[in-house]
């Protein structure tokens, strides 16, 4: 904040394959912008056509942040984009430049916008404690988040275990269930002022973008790339490897899939996925959706009454 007052800032978010991206360098090109991705896959290198980053033109017409942050191998969390973007909002700030982020990540979202829970950290030696046991015992850990904090298992899929192993973790070393920090902390600290724009679409048009989105990739040399993560070393068990798009290409190339069923399995997860993020954006009232291709004039109205 400069001088008590807080700093403009505009999100592009929605779905998958609704066109984010193109909207944001169209924005970006009408206003003095630029762009802070806020993509949980794309701050990876090497990993360019299976994330559907900003293509190199784009990326040359509009300054674009938080792309091709960390290596595959090396993790990246959300406190970790927090900290970064908060920096580059700064610093887009004082250029008298418009931040614009631009991104499906609704988690990076709402920790930017209305703050980060105070928690503590990874812990590597508990973290595999509770992994062997449900190792052991598949479910183990879902019956155990169901006693501890009964609130946070009725919004977790029993088979989630990372976001399972996270909140157990939480209350482990904390002694107060994850759902009650959440309810408590409530993400009102807002330290900017932001308008959310959302790209909204019919689901039938969504579902035919996503399934062409994916034929251009495979099309565009997914396996190819994906073969280059491996011969450089990276384990398909990574975090990285395991997005949907190259945990298929893995599986096509070590021959568990043909490339009509890694396109289909893609797919269709990415279609899952989409209505995932659909789910989350709709509780988040603040964003405002649109049609992207009828109402680019009332957006960037929006835009320059919210500036």
């Amino acid at each position: 904040m400069k001088d008590g007052v807080r700093i403009p800032l505009v999100v592009v978010t929605g779905p998958t394959a609704s066109g984010k991206t193109d909207l944001a360098v169209h924005i970006a090109r009408r206003f003095p912008a630029e762009v802070i991705s806020a993509d949980s896959r794309q701050v990876y290198r090497y990993m360019d056509i299976g994330t559907a980053k900003a293509m190199a033109e784009e990326q040359q017409a509009v300054r674009h942040h938080l792309i091709d942050v960390v290596d595959p191998d090396e993790k990246f969390s959300v406190a970790n984009f927090s900290d970064l973007a908060h920096a580059r909002i700064k610093e887009i700030h004082q250029r008298g430049h418009l931040p614009l982020v631009v991104g499906g990540t609704g988690l990076y979202i709402r920790a930017l916008t209305d703050g980060l829970l105070d928690l503590p950290g990874e812990n590597e030696a508990l973290r595999r404690e509770f992994l062997d046991e449900e190792a052991l015992c598949a479910g183990t850990l879902y019956h155990r988040l169901q006693g501890c904090d009964p609130q946070m298992a009725q919004r977790l899929h029993p088979n989630d275990v990372t976001r399972i192993v996270r909140a157990l973790e939480v209350f482990e070393l904390t002694g107060t269930p994850l759902s009650q920090w959440q309810l408590e902390h409530g993400f009102k600290e807002q330290p900017y002022r932001v308008l959310k724009v959302a790209v909204g679409m019919d689901r039938a048009e969504l579902y035919d973008r996503i399934n062409r989105r994916v034929m251009l990739m495979m099309d565009q040399g997914l396996v190819v790339e994906t073969r280059q993560l491996l011969d450089r070393g990276y384990s398909p068990q990574l975090k990285s490897m395991r997005t949907i798009g190259y945990e298929q290409a893995v599986r096509y190339v070590q021959n568990e899939l043909t490339r009509e069923a890694a396109i289909a399995d893609i797919q269709q997860e990415t279609r899952r996925y989409a209505k995932r993020q659909l789910t989350w954006f709709r509780k988040d009232k603040s964003i405002i959706w649109v049609d992207y291709d009828s109402r680019f004039d009332s957006i960037l109205a929006w835009i320059e009454n919210f500036i």
